[in-house]
Protein backbone atom coordinates (compact mmCIF):
# COMPACT_ATOMS: atom_id res chain seq x y z
CA UNK A 1 0.00 0.00 0.00
CA UNK A 2 1.23 3.53 -1.02
CA UNK A 3 2.27 6.00 2.08
CA UNK A 4 -0.21 9.19 1.92
CA UNK A 5 2.94 11.37 0.83
CA UNK A 6 4.06 8.67 -2.52
CA UNK A 7 0.28 8.29 -3.20
CA UNK A 8 0.10 12.85 -2.82
CA UNK A 9 3.00 12.86 -5.25
CA UNK A 10 1.34 10.02 -8.18
CA UNK A 11 -1.02 12.04 -8.01
CA UNK A 12 0.11 15.50 -8.73
CA UNK A 13 2.56 13.62 -11.43
CA UNK A 14 -0.88 11.98 -13.30
CA UNK A 15 -2.43 15.73 -12.53
CA UNK A 16 -0.12 17.01 -14.06
CA UNK A 17 0.77 15.27 -17.31
CA UNK A 18 -3.28 15.50 -17.82
CA UNK A 19 -4.91 18.54 -16.98
CA UNK A 20 -1.57 20.25 -16.82
CA UNK A 21 -1.89 20.53 -20.48
CA UNK A 22 -5.21 21.99 -20.05
CA UNK A 23 -3.50 24.74 -17.43
CA UNK A 24 -0.60 25.40 -20.10
CA UNK A 25 -3.55 26.11 -23.01
CA UNK A 26 -5.73 28.13 -20.82
CA UNK A 27 -2.00 30.34 -19.31
CA UNK A 28 -1.12 30.37 -23.26
CA UNK A 29 -4.63 31.53 -24.07
CA UNK A 30 -4.62 34.36 -20.94
CA UNK A 31 -1.71 35.79 -22.25
CA UNK A 32 -2.69 36.27 -25.68
CA UNK A 33 -6.02 37.63 -24.21
CA UNK A 34 -4.50 40.33 -22.23
CA UNK A 35 -3.67 42.33 -25.19
CA UNK A 36 -6.04 40.85 -27.16
CA UNK A 37 -7.58 44.50 -29.25
CA UNK A 38 -3.65 45.58 -29.88
CA UNK A 39 -3.06 42.20 -31.36
CA UNK A 40 -6.12 42.43 -33.12
CA UNK A 41 -5.34 45.89 -35.04
CA UNK A 42 -1.13 44.62 -35.54
CA UNK A 43 -3.04 41.60 -37.71
CA UNK A 44 -5.66 43.68 -39.20
CA UNK A 45 -3.82 47.33 -40.48
CA UNK A 46 -7.23 48.61 -42.00
CA UNK A 47 -8.32 49.31 -38.67
CA UNK A 48 -4.87 51.32 -37.07
CA UNK A 49 -5.92 54.93 -38.09
CA UNK A 50 -3.13 57.24 -36.44
CA UNK A 51 -5.00 58.94 -33.56
CA UNK A 52 -5.51 62.56 -34.17
CA UNK A 53 -7.27 64.62 -31.77
CA UNK A 54 -9.32 63.68 -28.27
CA UNK A 55 -11.42 60.52 -27.54
CA UNK A 56 -14.94 61.16 -27.72
CA UNK A 57 -17.17 61.62 -24.84
CA UNK A 58 -20.38 62.46 -23.11
CA UNK A 59 -20.99 65.52 -25.40
CA UNK A 60 -19.80 64.24 -28.55
CA UNK A 61 -21.11 64.66 -32.08
CA UNK A 62 -19.13 61.31 -33.67
CA UNK A 63 -22.05 59.45 -31.94
CA UNK A 64 -24.91 60.46 -33.53
CA UNK A 65 -23.29 60.43 -37.03
CA UNK A 66 -21.75 56.97 -35.94
CA UNK A 67 -25.32 55.46 -35.39
CA UNK A 68 -26.08 57.46 -38.52
CA UNK A 69 -23.38 55.75 -40.57
CA UNK A 70 -24.55 52.27 -39.13
CA UNK A 71 -28.03 52.49 -40.30
CA UNK A 72 -27.32 53.53 -43.72
CA UNK A 73 -25.25 50.96 -44.25
CA UNK A 74 -27.16 48.15 -42.71
CA UNK A 75 -30.79 49.30 -42.56
CA UNK A 76 -32.11 45.62 -42.56
CA UNK A 77 -30.44 45.11 -38.79
CA UNK A 78 -33.05 45.85 -36.31
CA UNK A 79 -31.62 44.48 -33.07
CA UNK A 80 -29.26 46.44 -31.16
CA UNK A 81 -25.91 48.52 -31.76
CA UNK A 82 -23.78 48.74 -28.64
CA UNK A 83 -21.03 51.12 -28.84
CA UNK A 84 -17.63 51.00 -26.66
CA UNK A 85 -16.14 54.01 -24.86
CA UNK A 86 -12.15 53.28 -24.95
CA UNK A 87 -11.41 56.84 -23.93
CA UNK A 88 -8.40 56.47 -26.35
CA UNK A 89 -8.56 58.55 -29.94
CA UNK A 90 -8.70 56.92 -33.19
CA UNK A 91 -11.68 53.86 -34.99
CA UNK A 92 -14.52 53.08 -33.13
CA UNK A 93 -15.42 50.28 -31.88
CA UNK A 94 -19.37 48.83 -31.98
CA UNK A 95 -21.37 45.38 -31.57
CA UNK A 96 -24.15 44.82 -33.63
CA UNK A 97 -26.36 42.24 -31.98
CA UNK A 98 -29.85 40.56 -32.77
CA UNK A 99 -31.88 39.57 -29.83
CA UNK A 100 -35.31 36.55 -30.30
CA UNK A 101 -37.05 36.12 -27.28
CA UNK A 102 -34.69 37.79 -25.02
CA UNK A 103 -31.89 35.48 -26.13
CA UNK A 104 -29.00 37.36 -27.76
CA UNK A 105 -27.74 35.88 -31.17
CA UNK A 106 -24.20 35.85 -32.90
CA UNK A 107 -22.86 39.08 -32.34
CA UNK A 108 -21.15 41.23 -35.47
CA UNK A 109 -17.77 43.12 -34.81
CA UNK A 110 -17.88 46.76 -36.57
CA UNK A 111 -15.18 49.49 -36.91
CA UNK A 112 -16.05 52.84 -37.99
CA UNK A 113 -13.26 55.71 -38.73
CA UNK A 114 -12.61 57.81 -35.68
CA UNK A 115 -14.95 60.89 -37.04
CA UNK A 116 -17.87 58.11 -37.18
CA UNK A 117 -18.81 58.49 -41.92
CA UNK A 118 -17.00 55.32 -42.91
CA UNK A 119 -16.50 51.62 -42.21
CA UNK A 120 -13.68 50.34 -42.12
CA UNK A 121 -14.22 46.62 -41.09
CA UNK A 122 -16.70 44.07 -40.29
CA UNK A 123 -16.28 40.61 -38.77
CA UNK A 124 -18.38 38.13 -37.18
CA UNK A 125 -17.18 37.47 -33.05
CA UNK A 126 -15.35 33.96 -33.64
CA UNK A 127 -14.47 34.09 -37.70
CA UNK A 128 -11.19 36.03 -36.38
CA UNK A 129 -8.33 34.93 -34.93
CA UNK A 130 -8.65 36.72 -31.54
CA UNK A 131 -12.27 36.03 -30.83
CA UNK A 132 -11.36 32.43 -31.88
CA UNK A 133 -8.70 32.41 -28.95
CA UNK A 134 -11.03 34.07 -26.92
CA UNK A 135 -13.89 31.16 -27.19
CA UNK A 136 -11.08 29.16 -26.65
CA UNK A 137 -10.22 30.21 -23.28
CA UNK A 138 -13.52 30.67 -22.22
CA UNK A 139 -15.08 27.59 -23.28
CA UNK A 140 -12.62 25.34 -24.92
CA UNK A 141 -14.53 25.78 -28.37
CA UNK A 142 -17.51 23.77 -26.86
CA UNK A 143 -20.22 26.18 -27.14
CA UNK A 144 -22.71 27.35 -24.52
CA UNK A 145 -21.99 24.33 -22.59
CA UNK A 146 -18.16 24.95 -22.92
CA UNK A 147 -17.91 27.17 -19.90
CA UNK A 148 -19.10 24.07 -17.38
CA UNK A 149 -15.91 22.18 -18.38
CA UNK A 150 -13.96 25.15 -18.05
CA UNK A 151 -14.89 25.48 -14.33
CA UNK A 152 -14.10 21.43 -13.65
CA UNK A 153 -10.77 22.15 -15.54
CA UNK A 154 -10.67 25.37 -13.60
CA UNK A 155 -10.79 23.26 -10.05
CA UNK A 156 -8.62 20.42 -11.44
CA UNK A 157 -6.03 22.96 -11.88
CA UNK A 158 -6.58 24.22 -8.53
CA UNK A 159 -6.14 21.44 -7.41
CA UNK A 160 -2.97 20.40 -9.40
CA UNK A 161 -1.34 23.43 -7.77
CA UNK A 162 -1.77 23.09 -4.14
CA UNK A 163 -0.52 19.31 -4.29
CA UNK A 164 2.06 19.92 -5.99
CA UNK A 165 2.62 22.43 -2.66
CA UNK A 166 1.56 19.78 -0.59
CA UNK A 167 3.88 17.50 -2.40
CA UNK A 168 6.82 19.61 -2.09
CA UNK A 169 6.16 20.06 1.55
CA UNK A 170 9.13 19.56 3.52
CA UNK A 171 9.66 17.45 6.31
CA UNK A 172 13.29 18.12 7.79
CA UNK A 173 14.69 21.72 6.97
CA UNK A 174 13.71 24.12 5.14
CA UNK A 175 16.66 25.50 3.87
CA UNK A 176 17.28 22.50 1.52
CA UNK A 177 13.91 23.22 -0.06
CA UNK A 178 14.51 25.80 -1.30
CA UNK A 179 17.88 24.56 -2.68
CA UNK A 180 18.99 24.43 -6.19
CA UNK A 181 21.81 21.84 -6.56
CA UNK A 182 23.98 22.95 -9.10
CA UNK A 183 25.84 20.04 -11.36
CA UNK A 184 23.85 17.35 -10.16
CA UNK A 185 22.03 14.61 -12.20
CA UNK A 186 20.14 16.23 -15.04
CA UNK A 187 16.82 14.05 -12.84
CA UNK A 188 17.78 16.13 -9.61
CA UNK A 189 18.23 19.39 -12.37
CA UNK A 190 15.05 19.10 -13.59
CA UNK A 191 13.14 18.66 -10.28
CA UNK A 192 14.84 21.58 -9.10
CA UNK A 193 13.80 23.48 -12.24
CA UNK A 194 9.86 22.70 -11.51
CA UNK A 195 10.19 22.98 -8.19
CA UNK A 196 11.75 26.35 -7.79
CA UNK A 197 9.54 27.55 -10.86
CA UNK A 198 6.19 26.42 -9.30
CA UNK A 199 6.46 27.83 -6.05
CA UNK A 200 7.61 31.07 -7.07
CA UNK A 201 4.42 31.61 -9.47
CA UNK A 202 1.90 29.76 -6.96
CA UNK A 203 0.52 32.26 -5.29
CA UNK A 204 -0.47 34.02 -8.78
CA UNK A 205 -1.20 30.32 -10.60
CA UNK A 206 -3.62 30.13 -7.62
CA UNK A 207 -5.57 33.57 -7.93
CA UNK A 208 -5.59 33.01 -11.71
CA UNK A 209 -6.87 29.73 -11.65
CA UNK A 210 -9.71 30.41 -8.80
CA UNK A 211 -10.84 33.33 -10.34
CA UNK A 212 -11.39 31.19 -13.55
CA UNK A 213 -13.48 29.02 -12.15
CA UNK A 214 -15.40 31.11 -10.23
CA UNK A 215 -16.31 33.54 -13.67
CA UNK A 216 -16.93 30.09 -15.35
CA UNK A 217 -19.09 29.16 -12.81
CA UNK A 218 -21.79 32.40 -12.03
CA UNK A 219 -24.38 31.13 -10.62
CA UNK A 220 -22.87 28.68 -8.33
CA UNK A 221 -20.12 31.90 -7.24
CA UNK A 222 -23.20 33.82 -6.82
CA UNK A 223 -24.94 31.11 -4.84
CA UNK A 224 -21.64 30.89 -2.61
CA UNK A 225 -21.34 34.21 -1.89
CA UNK A 226 -25.01 34.62 -0.83
CA UNK A 227 -24.53 31.56 1.80
CA UNK A 228 -21.03 33.05 2.76
CA UNK A 229 -21.20 37.07 2.84
CA UNK A 230 -24.56 38.61 1.64
CA UNK A 231 -27.34 38.39 -1.27
CA UNK A 232 -25.81 39.13 -4.66
CA UNK A 233 -27.77 41.94 -5.83
CA UNK A 234 -28.74 41.19 -9.44
CA UNK A 235 -30.05 44.24 -11.83
CA UNK A 236 -32.85 42.77 -13.98
CA UNK A 237 -33.24 44.55 -17.30
CA UNK A 238 -36.45 45.93 -17.93
CA UNK A 239 -39.25 44.13 -19.86
CA UNK A 240 -40.16 44.87 -23.67
CA UNK A 241 -41.07 48.21 -24.43
CA UNK A 242 -44.27 48.81 -26.72
CA UNK A 243 -42.76 49.99 -29.86
CA UNK A 244 -40.87 53.42 -30.43
CA UNK A 245 -41.05 54.80 -34.02
CA UNK A 246 -37.65 56.64 -35.25
CA UNK A 247 -39.80 59.58 -35.39
CA UNK A 248 -40.60 60.02 -31.90
CA UNK A 249 -37.68 58.27 -30.45
CA UNK A 250 -35.23 60.15 -27.92
CA UNK A 251 -31.80 61.56 -29.67
CA UNK A 252 -29.04 59.48 -28.25
CA UNK A 253 -27.26 62.80 -27.19
CA UNK A 254 -29.97 63.83 -25.12
CA UNK A 255 -29.88 60.38 -23.14
CA UNK A 256 -26.49 60.37 -22.47
CA UNK A 257 -26.69 64.08 -21.00
CA UNK A 258 -29.30 62.05 -19.14
CA UNK A 259 -26.73 59.35 -17.92
CA UNK A 260 -24.24 62.15 -16.78
CA UNK A 261 -26.93 63.69 -14.71
CA UNK A 262 -27.45 60.12 -12.82
CA UNK A 263 -24.08 59.41 -12.08
CA UNK A 264 -22.18 62.65 -12.72
CA UNK A 265 -18.66 61.23 -11.11
CA UNK A 266 -19.06 57.81 -13.62
CA UNK A 267 -16.97 57.31 -17.03
CA UNK A 268 -18.66 56.55 -19.70
CA UNK A 269 -17.71 53.09 -20.58
CA UNK A 270 -20.78 51.70 -23.16
CA UNK A 271 -24.19 52.55 -24.14
CA UNK A 272 -26.48 50.30 -26.76
CA UNK A 273 -29.48 51.87 -29.06
CA UNK A 274 -32.05 49.93 -30.78
CA UNK A 275 -31.63 49.91 -34.26
CA UNK A 276 -35.28 49.10 -34.99
CA UNK A 277 -38.50 50.19 -32.97
CA UNK A 278 -38.45 48.04 -30.54
CA UNK A 279 -35.93 48.10 -27.19
CA UNK A 280 -33.87 50.61 -24.51
CA UNK A 281 -31.37 52.58 -24.57
CA UNK A 282 -28.84 51.13 -22.45
CA UNK A 283 -26.05 52.87 -20.53
CA UNK A 284 -22.91 51.23 -18.76
CA UNK A 285 -20.70 53.23 -16.47
CA UNK A 286 -17.72 52.83 -14.07
CA UNK A 287 -18.26 54.54 -11.17
CA UNK A 288 -15.51 55.58 -8.52
CA UNK A 289 -14.29 52.86 -6.89
CA UNK A 290 -15.24 50.05 -9.93
CA UNK A 291 -11.94 48.22 -10.21
CA UNK A 292 -13.23 47.58 -14.24
CA UNK A 293 -12.19 49.67 -16.46
CA UNK A 294 -13.08 47.73 -19.98
CA UNK A 295 -16.47 46.30 -18.62
CA UNK A 296 -17.89 48.45 -15.51
CA UNK A 297 -20.98 47.42 -12.76
CA UNK A 298 -23.48 50.55 -13.31
CA UNK A 299 -26.28 50.45 -16.01
CA UNK A 300 -28.83 53.01 -16.36
CA UNK A 301 -31.88 52.23 -18.89
CA UNK A 302 -33.91 54.66 -20.82
CA UNK A 303 -37.26 54.44 -22.46
CA UNK A 304 -36.70 55.28 -25.72
CA UNK A 305 -40.14 57.20 -26.35
CA UNK A 306 -39.57 59.52 -23.52
CA UNK A 307 -36.24 59.58 -22.04
CA UNK A 308 -37.42 58.24 -18.33
CA UNK A 309 -35.14 56.22 -16.03
CA UNK A 310 -36.48 52.56 -16.01
CA UNK A 311 -34.03 50.82 -14.02
CA UNK A 312 -30.48 51.62 -12.93
CA UNK A 313 -27.57 49.59 -11.29
CA UNK A 314 -25.26 51.73 -9.06
CA UNK A 315 -21.80 49.89 -8.15
CA UNK A 316 -21.44 52.52 -5.49
CA UNK A 317 -24.65 50.42 -3.42
CA UNK A 318 -23.27 47.11 -3.68
CA UNK A 319 -22.65 45.48 -0.98
CA UNK A 320 -19.48 42.55 -0.05
CA UNK A 321 -20.71 39.85 -2.49
CA UNK A 322 -21.27 42.42 -5.18
CA UNK A 323 -18.32 43.88 -4.43
CA UNK A 324 -16.16 40.69 -4.47
CA UNK A 325 -18.06 40.18 -7.92
CA UNK A 326 -16.55 42.78 -9.50
CA UNK A 327 -12.97 42.08 -8.95
CA UNK A 328 -13.05 38.92 -10.36
CA UNK A 329 -12.22 39.92 -14.01
CA UNK A 330 -9.80 42.79 -13.55
CA UNK A 331 -7.67 40.59 -11.30
CA UNK A 332 -7.86 37.52 -13.25
CA UNK A 333 -6.57 39.58 -16.10
CA UNK A 334 -4.44 41.94 -14.84
CA UNK A 335 -6.15 45.30 -15.60
CA UNK A 336 -6.30 46.07 -11.54
CA UNK A 337 -3.01 46.48 -11.87
CA UNK A 338 -2.89 48.63 -14.68
CA UNK A 339 -0.61 48.12 -17.46
CA UNK A 340 1.93 46.52 -14.79
CA UNK A 341 -1.17 44.07 -13.79
CA UNK A 342 -1.46 43.35 -17.12
CA UNK A 343 1.94 42.50 -18.18
CA UNK A 344 2.58 40.75 -14.70
CA UNK A 345 -0.32 38.45 -15.95
CA UNK A 346 0.83 38.03 -19.40
CA UNK A 347 4.38 36.80 -18.29
CA UNK A 348 2.70 34.50 -16.09
CA UNK A 349 0.88 32.77 -18.82
CA UNK A 350 3.98 31.46 -20.13
CA UNK A 351 4.94 29.62 -16.88
CA UNK A 352 2.34 26.91 -16.83
CA UNK A 353 3.85 25.55 -19.97
CA UNK A 354 7.60 25.75 -18.47
CA UNK A 355 5.81 23.87 -15.57
CA UNK A 356 3.98 21.40 -18.04
CA UNK A 357 7.14 20.34 -20.16
CA UNK A 358 9.74 20.50 -16.98
CA UNK A 359 7.84 18.37 -14.95
CA UNK A 360 7.09 16.12 -18.46
CA UNK A 361 10.99 15.72 -19.56
CA UNK A 362 12.29 14.87 -15.88
CA UNK A 363 8.77 12.38 -15.76
CA UNK A 364 10.73 10.71 -18.82
CA UNK A 365 14.20 10.82 -17.70
CA UNK A 366 12.96 8.90 -14.69
CA UNK A 367 11.34 6.23 -16.79
CA UNK A 368 14.48 5.61 -18.91
CA UNK A 369 16.47 5.58 -15.62
CA UNK A 370 13.90 2.59 -14.21
CA UNK A 371 13.93 0.52 -17.58
CA UNK A 372 17.91 0.88 -17.43
CA UNK A 373 18.08 -0.06 -13.86
CA UNK A 374 15.18 -2.92 -14.62
CA UNK A 375 17.11 -4.05 -17.71
CA UNK A 376 20.20 -4.12 -15.97
CA UNK A 377 18.82 -6.42 -12.80
CA UNK A 378 16.18 -8.20 -14.15
CA UNK A 379 13.04 -6.18 -12.48
CA UNK A 380 10.61 -4.22 -12.97
CA UNK A 381 10.87 -0.33 -13.91
CA UNK A 382 9.51 1.91 -11.51
CA UNK A 383 8.06 4.78 -11.43
CA UNK A 384 8.59 8.34 -9.00
CA UNK A 385 6.89 11.88 -9.07
CA UNK A 386 8.71 13.97 -11.65
CA UNK A 387 8.79 16.90 -9.40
Amino acid sequence: MLRPRVLLRQCHLWLGLGVGALLLVFGLTGSALVFYQAIDRALHPEIAEPAQGEAPGWDSPVWNVALGTLKRQWPERQGLWRFEVSGEPGPLAVRYQETHGGHATQRIMVWLSADGQRVLREDPWGAYLMTWVYDLHMALQLGDGGRRWVGWAGLLCTVLLLSGLAAWWPQGAWRHAFQFKAGAHPIRTWRDVHKLLGLGSLALLLLLTVTGWMLAWPTETRNLLTAVLDPVATLRPPSALAPASPATRVPLDRILQQARVQMPLARLAWFEVPAGTEGRYMVRLQQPGDPSYRFPHSYLYFDPSTGGLLAQQDQSQFGVSNRVLNWLHPLHDGSAGGLAGRLLVCGLGFVPALLWFTGLWRWRLVRRAAARGAATAGGRPQLSHPG
